[in-house]
This record gives structure tokens, sequence and C-alpha cells, in this order.
């Protein structure tokens, strides 16, 4: 499509437009480079694209606003490459850097009736939104409002609530250190805890079980360590679509001699082949194989698997002490490797038979591959984390590189991917509703306030208290909260029973649609554009999956002479809410970025003397005992804990399948960029179901038939309507579709346990044939 387009010819995901062919044996190549040319090009133009993908993720440039994966660091011996980004990361500069804009003008045209007809590609296709907009109560249409203006209905809102709990603070993984610092201090100034974030939806699993394991909710390694490492476990993870620069990693450990274990319901092209299109053999030859072992695990049986290995490792060490077991580590460093291993020990092989569907001779292979390396890298995503039993299954992970004493060594340890660029970062600045008193109190400390204790309520307890009128405020930073989150009806009607609904954002998306009594939406920089005070560009800071800090500077001309930095947004707020004699200085942080990361040094532990730090060309790496001394000072015991559990699975009714969300590659978290799904074969539509050809046959359908999605849940069912019969190599009695289109099927009160995270992985539905009435497919 031409870049200047009229809006309306975006093609809305269409029965009649989809084309299904085979899936691909390899990821990236030339054709990841044509690509990521060709949609930068559409959407900004020759000259904008050069100047733009020429700094991203360089040291003098911007962070990448995609995924969380880190760059080299020469600390590390590491050295970044002239093009150190991947499709994906070019897909979302040119969606950020469009030159495609939604004025004032586009809302008179359209009615919010109108655009919530929409698909989300068609509402992400109409460019940068420009200045601040209003829904007032009773309009039809959005209209133009001054920032002073907004910034006092805001607060005037916020002043009239009968509580400050009734607010409610969300935020994405895009925004800066300096604005989710000053956010959460904004919340909590208020007087309320509730700051639900992105993480609630995906690695709220990995921190609670890596706290109980390790006392710290992060990961264990470097860049390095996985170039290092000898043996990469990669599980319930799609690096080829969801961070593809991780694909150069495994590539590179590969050549320095490891073996890679790939754990996955879906054959995913980048975990079978990679081409780089930075090396000759990646453009002229056939790439680099990647997994040596692809277990096509049944989705659920994770946890099942793990405790297989367990098992058979435990065994082999009963049989040869000492020839496993990494004894000086777990006798020195942890404790409740006796429970754990008396509770492998019983273990059922029938029950991981079913659980798992994997012959046991590739179960003992893998346990092999595990028992000789002497270097392992673990490393997962959403397949691990949005199951019920996600939290014990991330235990497993931390029980099999305990046994070995695989933390705190090169070339080893634990490694949650992380999904949004500097999700990790808003965390660390206090994005929790769960923040330790630790923090708390030195926020007391520093700023002469008092901030509440109560814990605040996280993604689905928020669309709860907006369902049952507890929650009336709605304010988001960033993200696409409707989209996002599970149970699309219930979130939708949560959301519209709120009197206000605000949305810091850069794009037009769903949530803009989804409004309460009245709607605003405040127009920001994006991460790829100059953020200037007074004549002076400043930068902000971010933090990776792997707790690097390091600075980010925006290059190009803001898309609106009306666009605020997030900072300034929040920081103009703070003073129409809280007065200009509030002892936090509102008006200062908005001119004054340094200002923000003196308080946070002072604040947040391990930032200490931030300002310097974040200015050395690579940043800092954030302080990690287990990684840094192997000292596991935040478990309850002060030791690294082994976690024994039952074994758990989903499961499955006769005649019904367990349904993963996940998604196309021509897509980021809910931002669509197009309709080309091109290492599964699939082009120009998104309302598609993969399921195995014997499943298909077995249900009494074929392959192409238009079927309804029906999710079962108690005594209540979801349904999603027309999609198509994809017949794919899945795993049998399993499914696939794309999210936010599938989001619907998810239950609000499907969650995993202890993390409270959606179980979006393991939905048991049916398939009805789709009648002439239930809906379109667009």
């Amino acid at each position: 499509m031409a870049r200047n387009a009229p809006r309306e010819d975006f093609d809305d995901d269409s029965e009649n437009s989809l084309r299904i062919g085979e899936p691909k044996q390899w990821a990236a190549g030339i054709p990841g480079v044509t690509v990521s040319l060709r949609r930068s090009w559409e959407q900004m133009g020759a000259g904008r694209t050069v100047r733009t993908l020429r700094l991203l993720n360089q040291r003098s440039g911007f962070d990448c606003p995609g995924c969380a994966w880190p760059e080299p660091r020469e600390a590390d011996g590491e050295h970044r490459k002239l093009a150190e980004f991947c499709e994906n990361g070019a897909k979302a500069v040119a969606e950020e850097a469009t030159k495609r804009k939604a004025g004032a003008d586009f809302f008179a045209a359209h009615s919010v009736e109108e655009l919530a007809g929409k698909s989300d590609y068609w509402l992400g296709q109409q460019g940068r939104l420009t200045e601040p907009m209003v829904l007032r109560e009773g309009a039809t249409h959005y209209t133009p409002i001054a920032w002073d203006e907004a910034f006092s209905l805001v607060a005037g809102e916020l002043r009239s609530l009968a509580h400050p709990g009734e607010a409610i603070f969300y935020t994405s993984g895009r925004t800066s250190n300096e604005a989710a610092f000053v956010y959460q201090l904004l919340a909590r100034g208020f007087g309320t805890n509730n700051l639900p974030d992105c993480s609630n939806m995906c690695h709220e699993s990995s921190g609670a079980a890596l706290t109980e394991s390790t006392g710290i909710g992060k990961g264990t390694v470097s860049l390095a360590d996985v170039h290092e490492a000898d043996l990469i476990v990669v599980i319930g993870q799609n690096p080829g679509t969801n961070h593809p620069r991780m694909l150069s990693a495994l590539s590179k450990a590969k050549d320095n001699g490891a073996k890679v274990v790939a754990i996955n319901p879906l054959p995913e092209a980048g975990l079978l082949r990679f081409k780089d299109p930075q090396t000759v053999r990646g453009v002229l030859g056939k790439g680099s194989p990647l997994a040596d072992e692809f277990c096509q695990v049944r989705l659920g049986g994770d946890l099942a698997l793990l405790q297989a290995v367990g098992n058979l490792l435990v065994s082999w060490e009963d049989s040869a002490p000492g020839t496993v077991l990494d004894r000086d580590f777990v006798e020195g460093s942890t404790d409740g490797y006796a429970d754990y291993a008396k509770q492998v020990r019983a273990l059922d092989w029938a029950e991981v038979d079913k659980a798992t569907g994997l012959a046991r001779e590739q179960i003992a292979r893998v346990a092999g591959m595990i028992a000789r390396s002497r270097r392992t890298v673990y490393c997962w995503a959403m397949g691990l984390t949005q199951h019920k039993h996600a939290v014990p299954t991330i235990r497993e992970v931390a029980n099999l590189a305990l046994m070995r004493g695989m933390i705190g060594k090169p070339g080893a340890g634990l490694c949650p991917v992380r999904g949004h660029s500097n999700v990790q970062g808003d965390r660390t600045m206090g994005i929790w509703e769960r923040m330790p008193e630790s923090f708390l109190a030195a926020l007391d400390a520093e700023f002469g306030i008092t901030v509440p204790r109560e814990h605040g309520w996280d993604v689905v307890e928020a669309i709860r208290a907006m369902r049952d009128g507890k929650g009336k405020v709605f304010f988001a930073v960033g993200g696409n909260f409707a989209s996002a989150t599970p149970d699309t009806e219930h979130t939708e009607k949560a959301l519209r029973n709120c009197s206000l609904t605000v949305h810091v954002s850069t794009k037009l998306n769903r949530s803009h649609v989804v409004t309460g009594t009245r709607a605003l939406i405040l127009p920001t920089l994006g991460r790829t554009e100059r953020d200037v005070w007074q004549g002076t560009e400043r930068f902000v800071t971010v933090e990776d999956s792997m707790s690097a800090v390091h600075a980010s500077h925006g290059a190009l001309a803001p898309a609106s002479e009306q666009l605020l930095s997030e900072v300034a947004i929040l920081s103009r707020l703070g003073t129409a809410l809280f007065g200009e004699d509030h002892p936090v200085p509102w008006a200062r942080f908005e001119g004054d970025y340094d200002a923000i990361r003196d308080h946070i040094a002072a604040v947040v532990p391990g930032c200490e003397d931030y300002n310097a730090r974040v200015r050395e060309p690579d940043g800092f790496v954030l302080p990690n005992p287990p990684r840094d001394s192997r000292e596991f000072t935040g478990t309850l015991t002060g030791k690294a804990r082994f976690a024994a559990s039952e074994l758990e699975y989903p499961a499955v009714p006769e005649g019904r399948l367990l349904l993963q969300t996940m998604r196309s590659h021509d897509q980021y978290n809910t931002t669509i960029y197009g309709l080309s799904d091109r290492y599964r074969g699939i082009e120009g539509g998104r309302r598609v179901v993969l399921v195995h050809p014997a499943d298909i046959a077995e249900l009494g359908f074929a392959d192409g038939d238009l079927v309804d999605l029906v999710s079962e849940w108690g005594e209540g069912v979801r349904r999603a309507p027309r999609f198509r019969l994809v017949s794919y190599p899945t795993a049998r009695g399993c499914a696939a579709a794309y999210f936010p289109e599938a989001n619907a099927l998810v239950p609000l009160d499907a969650v995993a346990d202890t993390s409270n995270t959606p179980a979006s992985k393991a939905i048991v539905i049916r398939l009805e044939a789709a009648s002439a009435g239930s809906g379109s497919a667009g």
C-alpha cells in the first residue's frame, strides 16, 4: 500500500482475504530486511527511515519501543552491530515515527460509535495523535481540549472521589524510568497503591516464583552468559516473533558450541533455523540450525516435563552420588532439596505421558543434556507464565538450575525474557500494587509525605473493581487496556462503568473508544522523538530484560507542537491535583529530569549516583545478589530454595481442545502492524485457529471450515465467532489463535495461583460450525 493511501482503504481482516500457505522452516534472512524497509518506507519515507533506524538501540540513539532484549555491553567484551535491531523493532519504530496523523479533523469525521466498530489494525493505522481530545458526557465525538482544562478535569474528578482507592493508575512497559517514578509518586501521593501494570498479565508468575526460589524476581544472566552457555533451554517462548534479536544470541552461542533445547506446543520457524541477514551465511547460505532437540509438549504439560527431568537427575544422582548434583552448592547455598527429591522420586510417569504427550526416550535425552552441561541457561516467556499452575512450573525451572549449581556462574542462570521495553524498569521504579515497606518508607523520608501501605489492585482486581462500581476513575499511561486484558466483553463493560477514563498515548487504539461517562486522550512524545525544554534536549532511561539501565535519546521532531512528554503530563497533573505548595516538586520535575534521577538515587536500591552512572556509554547494571555473589538474602531462609510441587496439568473433557492465545509475526503485544504471519504461512487475516489435522477430522470438521470458538468456564460460556480452521502441526489436543481476538474467550476468574495472571495459555474450548448470524470476521 502506498504511504499516502486513504485511511479508509486499510483492509479490515476479512474471510475473503485470508490465504493459507505452508509454515516456514527458518526465520529472518533477506525477507526480514525487505519487510523492515518496506514497512518503514510506507510509514516514514526514505529519509526518515535511514535517520531513525541507524540510531535504533545505539548508545547515542534511542531504545527500541518494542521488546526488552538487551544490547551488547563493552564491559562484557561485546560490540554492537551497525544494525542493532530486528524486523519487529523496525516495525515498532515505523508505527511510532509514522507521518500519518489523527487530529481534530479525524475525530470530527468519526464518531466514537463508528470507531468502536473498527478493527485494532485499522485504528492503529490512522497515525499519531496530535492534540488533547475530550469526550464529554453524552457526546458522540471527541473534541479538542486545552491542556490546562484537561488537567483541571482530571484533578477535579479525582478530588471528587469518596476516597483515593476509587482511582486506578495503569501503565504499560513503554514508560521511561523517570515517568514511571513520577507516576507511582503521583498515585501514592494521592493516596492509593492501585498501580496495575502489564507485568500482571505476563511475567508476574516469574516474579512470584523466583522471589521464593532465589530471592529476586528477576533473571540472573547477562547477554554474555547466553553467548557462553553450552546448553540453552528455551521453554514456552517464540523468539523469532516476540524477541527476534534473541536469535542472533542463540546463533552466536551455537557457533561457540552450545546445544539448544526448544520446548513448545507449536514448531516455530525461529527455533528451527536462523538466517542472520548481517552475515554471508544468512544471506547466501542455509543459515544456522538452532534447536538440537524440539520437545513438542502439550499445552500445560511443562510442569510434568520438568518434574520428569528432575526425577531422572535425582535417580542418576542416587545411583552415582556426586555425578549429577552440585553438592557443594546444594548443601552450602540451598535448602529444601530433600523434600524436592522425595517429591520427584514418587513421580507417576503415566501422568507424565498424559500431560506432555512426549516419548520417554526424548525426555531422557533432554535430561542427559542437562546432566552433562557445565553452563546451562534457562529461558522462558508467556508459554510458562500464563497457566493456572504457572508459579509451580517456574519453580521447577529454578529447581533444575539449583540442582546443577547453574546460578551465579558464567554462562549459566535463569532468563525470564520480558516482552516489553522497560516493563522491568517500571517495576524497579515502583510500579507495583504491592511494593515492599522499605521502598514506601524511603518515599516518605525523601519527600516528607506519608504514602499508603494497603496493597492496591492488580489488573484482574481492577477490572472486578470497575465492574462492581468500586473503581471509578481509570488513568492509563501507555498500553491498550481494553485489548490487552482477558474476558473482553466483561472488561469493556467495566471500563464503561467508570465516570472518567484517561489515556496517555501516541496512537489510537481500542481503549480510546471503550470509554467511561467522560474520556480524555492525552497525546505524548514517542521514544523516537526529541524531548526539548527551553532549548535543551533531554534524555530518559530504561532497564532491559537483564537489569542493565541506560539512556535513550529521541532524535526526531515531535509529530505535533502540542505533544508533551509523559513526565510533563504527569508533573502538570501533579501540580493541578496537589497545588504548588505540595512537598513533591512537581513543577521542577517537568523541566529537570536530573532532579527526578536524584530522587531515584535516594529511593531505589541499586540506583545510587544514578545521574552519573546512566551517562556512561553503556549505563550500569543493577545489583543482583544471586548472579553477582551467589547470595540469596531475599528468600525466607537466606538460601536458595527448592520447591516441592504437586503434579498439575489441565483437564480437557472429551471433544474439547486446549487453546492458547499468541501473537502473529505482524504484531507486537496489542499493536497490529499488518496481516502477514509469514512464518506460519497465514496472510491477509487474523481470525484463524490452528488445530492438528487429526483433531480437526476427529471433531468432524475439515480444514478451512468456519467455526465459532466457545470457551467453557463454570456454568457460563464465552464465544468468539467465525474463525477459519487451519490445519497445523501443533501438539495433539491443542489449538492456537491470535490475541486480542481470542481474549474474549479467557474468563476473568481463570488465573494463575499466587500471581493472579490471566491463564491465557490454557482455555478449554469447543468448536461449533459458524452460523450465518454469529458475527463478522472483521
